[in-house]
């Protein structure tokens, strides 16, 4: 019996711990995300907001949807054609006419997803209430962003993932010439993309400098086109700035390593947008339960 009173306390503790981590919400905020309802058409902050950054749960804080991935619509929400990796629940309405959405981390409703409009060449739409969000831009205490590439992505994505403060990584393509490129696009290396990965860090854990020598550590950043048995511009090794701050940051760390005597390869390029992968190399060796064949860690500052 005292087991059991121990176990229960635990699990009211818990449930209460992570009850204390939301965010306090207003009537009109609990309308929305608490009880499924839908605000005013056309009446939402960010309905027609356009700013660089990443939309996060008004209640959990959690990441949902990057900047890039928002579109203009007409139909007064505002509107996503994709989300970070597992941000997003998709549960069909109790009429099945409907597929609503909710945030995945504390389960408060955001809106529904529809597919088939052609609005954009992923053909889907997430209809979001702003009230159900909060914008956070680079200068944010709760999230921040960084994009690196450094040979194949899964690897670069391994170590990344593991590092303290990281929410979320997630592979993807930067730096070419075409729009919604996929994997079999950028390895023909006529569309001039990158394999990167892109990182959502709690800028209150850890920072772009720690997270930018953990990425010159973990694959070599004196390989040309290359990654080990990888070769290929799509494998060059880059550090894709998206402030002056972190631009200015990357300069310093290179010019570390070129001091010591290294040949450093590593590009300091402005972030373009980036495109998420293709959902099968999302978490590739964390599903294969494998460690990375061209990537290993090295300390070098």
């Amino acid at each position: 019996m005292k087991i059991i009173l121990i176990f229960t306390f635990a699990i009211l503790f818990m449930t209460n711990l992570e009850a204390r981590k939301m965010n306090k919400l207003t009537e009109e905020e609990k309308s929305v995300i608490i009880n499924k309802g839908t605000e005013r058409p056309f009446t939402g902050k960010y309905n027609d907001y356009f700013k660089v950054g990443i939309y996060s749960c008004r209640q959990c804080n959690a990441p949902l949807y990057r900047a890039d991935d928002k579109f203009k619509t007409s139909c007064g929400w505002p509107g996503f054609d994709d989300e970070f990796k597992g941000a997003v629940k998709k549960t069909t309405d109790a009429d099945g006419r409907r597929t609503e959405i909710t945030c995945a981390k504390c389960g408060g409703h955001l809106g529904h997803v529809f597919i088939g409009e052609n609005a954009t060449p992923k053909n889907t739409r997430h209809c979001v209430n702003s009230i159900s969000m909060k914008f956070e831009d680079m200068d944010s205490q709760k999230l921040r962003r960084a994009i690196f590439a450094g040979g194949c992505f899964w690897g670069v994505e391994y170590y990344l993932q593991k590092a303290p403060g990281v929410i979320l990584v997630s592979s993807g393509y930067i730096g070419g010439s075409k729009d919604y490129p996929s994997y079999k696009e950028i390895c023909s290396g006529k569309t001039g993309h990158a394999e990167a990965v892109e990182v959502v860090y709690d800028p209150t854990k850890t920072n772009f400098e720690k997270l930018t020598k953990l990425f010159l550590e973990i694959h070599d950043p004196t390989q040309v086109d290359r990654q080990g048995p990888d070769v290929g511009n799509q494998y060059r090794s880059v550090i894709f700035y998206l402030n002056d701050k972190q631009k200015k940051t990357a300069e310093k760390l290179i010019k570390i390593l070129k001091d010591k005597g290294l040949k450093i390869a590593t590009k300091i390029k402005a972030a373009t947008r980036f495109w998420p992968a293709e959902d099968y190399h999302q978490d590739y060796y964390k599903r294969k339960q494998k460690l990375p064949y061209c990537h290993a860690y090295k300390k070098r500052f």
